[in-house]
C-alpha cells in the first residue's frame, strides 16, 4: 500500500510538471495565417501530438509540432486544443481550450442598381457596396460584375461601379458582384438580383421621301425614310406600294428609323406607297404618300410652216418646237442662228409655236429648246431659204420666155397636125386599126395615128396623158426645125438631136 501511494504521488507531480499549453494568435482575420502550438514542460516524452477543433482531430504529429492554417476563412473560428500521449510511464494530457475568430475582413458585397426595371435603351448604374474592418482598412479590393454567369464590362476592376450606357429587353437577367482582396485572395459574393428590362411599343410611324433637289426625277435616287416617334429594342421597317401590296424590303435595327434606297427611279415607280414598324407589339403602319415622278424633257422637233412652197418675204412663218416626254409645264425657246427670237411656255406639255414674220434678213438655221426645270434640251438646226423681190422679177422672166416657147410650140403643133392630115388624105396607111368614130370619142386623147415604119420609135409625135375631168392636158410633143431644101420629114425625125418638151394646155 504504500509503494502504491507513493506511485500516486508521483504521477500527479508529473502530470503537473508535464502540463500542456496551446499558443494562438489574439487576433485572426481573414487571409491571415494561424500557428498553433502545443507546448509542455517534458516535451521529450511526448509521442504523439495531436491537435483538435470543436472535439474533432484535425491533425496528428509523430513528434512535438505546430500547426498551421495557411490562409484563414470565417470558418475557421472555433475552440481549439491540443493533445499528447506520453512514452513509458507516461498518460494522455490535453491542453487548454482557445478560443479563435476569425474577423472579416469586408462584408459581403451588395449590389444595388439606379433601377432595377429599367426602361429598353435607357442606362443602367450597378454598384457593388461593402465596407471593410476598421482594423484592416487599407486592404485593397477590386470588383467584378456578372450577368448569368458571364462577366460584364472589362472584367475585374478597383472600382465599385459599372455604368451600362443603354439596356436591352435582352439584357433582362439574374445579376451580382464579387469583390476580392488584391493580395489575399478573399472573395465574396452577392446575393442575386433580377433585372427586367421594360419595352415600350413603337409610336406614330411616318413615311417621308427625300429626293435631290426636293423633287423625285427619273433617273435619280430615291430615299422612303421610315421613322418612329417612339418606341425601344429592335424595330422592323418594311415598306410597301398601295398598288400591289407586296413588301418592296425589310430592315430589322435598334432606331427610330431606317431608310430604303431605289438607285435610279423609273416613270412607272410613280404612285403611292406606305411602311411600317414593329418591335414586338401591334405592327404600327403609316399615312399612304403619293409619289409623283418628274420626267425630263426629251430632244424636241423644230417644225417650221409658211404660207407657199417657198418661204418668201412677207410671210408669216411658225415655228412649231414639241418635245414628246417632258413633264409639264415645258417653256420653249425659238432661236435664228443662236439668237433669241422669242418663247412660248405649253402648262399642261406638249409643243408650242411662236410666229415670225419674214424679212430677207430671216433666211438661216433655225432651232429650238425645251426645258421643264430638270434640264434643257435641244433640237436640230433646221434651214430656211427665204425668196425675196429679185427672185419675183426672175420668175417672171421664166415665165415670159416660157409663154413664147409655148407660142412657137402651138405653131409647131399645128403644122404637125396639117402635115398629118395630108397624109391620111393621100392614103398612107393609118398606125392603128381602130374607126375614127373611136379617135373622136374622147376629144382630151389625141393620138398620131399616120408614122411611117421607119418613125415607130419617135411614136408618138404627141399623146394626151391628162385626165377628161381636170382643166391642163399635158402632152408630149416633137419639135422638128425643117431646113431649107427638099429633106425628107421622115429622115430629119430619126435624128438623134430632136428635142421633146413638155407643155400644160389648158383645155377650153
Amino acid at each position: 500500500m504504500l509503494l502504491w501511494s507513493l506511485l500516486v504521488i508521483f504521477a500527479a507531480v508529473t502530470e503537473q510538471a508535464d502540463s500542456l499549453t496551446l499558443v494562438a494568435p489574439s487576433s485572426v482575420f481573414e487571409g491571415d495565417s494561424i500557428v498553433l502550438k502545443c507546448r509542455g514542460e517534458q516535451n521529450w516524452k511526448i509521442q504523439k501530438m495531436a491537435y483538435h477543433k470543436d472535439n474533432k482531430e484535425l491533425s496528428v504529429f509523430k513528434k512535438v509540432s505546430d500547426f498551421l492554417i495557411q490562409s484563414a476563412v470565417l470558418s475557421d473560428s472555433g475552440n481549439y486544443f491540443c493533445s499528447t500521449k506520453g512514452k513509458l510511464f507516461s498518460w494522455d494530457k490535453n491542453s487548454n481550450i482557445v478560443k479563435i475568430k476569425v474577423q472579416e475582413l469586408f462584408q459581403h458585397p451588395v449590389l444595388t442598381a439606379s433601377s432595377f426595371q429599367p426602361i429598353e435603351g435607357g442606362p443602367v448604374s450597378l454598384k457593388c457596396e461593402t465596407r471593410r474592418s476598421p482594423q484592416r482598412l487599407d486592404v485593397q479590393l477590386q470588383f467584378c460584375f456578372f450577368r448569368e454567369n458571364q462577366v460584364l464590362g472589362s472584367g475585374w476592376s478597383s472600382s465599385p461601379e459599372l455604368q451600362i450606357s443603354a439596356m436591352w429587353s435582352e439584357d433582362t437577367g439574374s445579376y451580382w458582384c464579387e469583390a476580392e482582396t488584391v493580395t489575399y485572395r478573399i472573395r465574396k459574393q452577392s446575393l442575386q438580383s433580377q433585372i427586367h428590362v421594360q419595352r415600350i411599343p413603337i409610336s406614330n410611324v411616318s413615311l417621308e421621301i427625300r429626293a435631290p433637289g426636293g423633287q423625285v426625277t427619273e433617273g435619280q435616287k430615291l430615299i422612303l425614310l421610315c421613322s418612329v416617334a417612339g418606341g425601344t429594342g429592335n424595330v422592323t421597317f418594311s415598306w410597301y406600294r398601295e398598288a400591289t401590296g407586296t413588301s418592296m424590303g425589310k430592315k430589322t435595327q435598334r432606331s427610330l428609323s431606317a431608310e430604303l434606297e431605289i438607285p435610279a427611279v423609273k416613270e412607272s415607280d410613280a404612285g403611292k406607297y406606305y411602311c411600317r414598324a414593329d418591335n414586338g407589339h401591334v405592327p404600327i403602319q403609316s399615312k399612304v404618300v403619293n409619289i409623283p415622278v418628274r420626267i425630263p424633257v426629251s430632244r424636241p422637233v423644230l417644225t417650221l410652216r409658211f404660207p407657199g412652197a417657198q418661204a418668201a418675204v412677207g410671210d408669216l412663218l411658225e415655228l412649231h418646237c414639241e418635245a414628246l416626254r417632258g413633264s409639264p409645264p415645258i417653256l420653249y425657246q425659238f432661236y435664228h442662228e443662236d439668237v433669241t427670237l422669242g418663247n412660248s411656255s405649253a402648262p399642261s406639255g406638249g409643243g408650242a409655236s411662236f410666229n415670225l414674220s419674214l424679212t430677207a434678213e430671216h433666211s438661216g438655221n433655225y432651232s429650238c429648246e425645251a426645258n421643264n426645270g430638270l434640264g434643257a434640251q435641244c433640237s436640230e438646226a433646221v434651214p430656211v431659204s427665204i425668196s425675196g423681190p429679185d427672185d419675183y422679177r426672175r420668175d417672171l422672166m421664166t415665165s415670159g420666155v416660157l409663154w413664147g416657147l409655148f407660142g412657137v410650140l402651138g405653131f409647131t403643133n399645128v403644122a404637125l397636125l396639117l402635115y398629118a392630115l395630108f397624109h391620111k388624105i393621100s392614103g398612107e396607111s393609118s398606125a392603128t386599126n381602130e374607126p375614127r368614130g373611136t379617135s373622136r370619142s374622147n376629144p382630151q386623147e389625141f393620138t398620131y395615128s399616120s408614122p411611117t415604119p421607119d418613125m415607130e420609135e419617135l411614136q408618138p409625135v404627141y399623146v394626151n396623158v391628162g385626165s377628161v375631168d381636170v382643166d391642163v392636158v399635158y402632152s408630149q410633143v416633137w419639135s422638128i426645125q425643117q431646113p431649107e431644101g427638099s429633106a425628107n420629114i421622115r429622115t430629119l425625125l430619126e435624128k438623134k438631136d430632136s428635142q421633146v418638151i413638155y407643155s400644160s394646155v389648158k383645155k377650153s
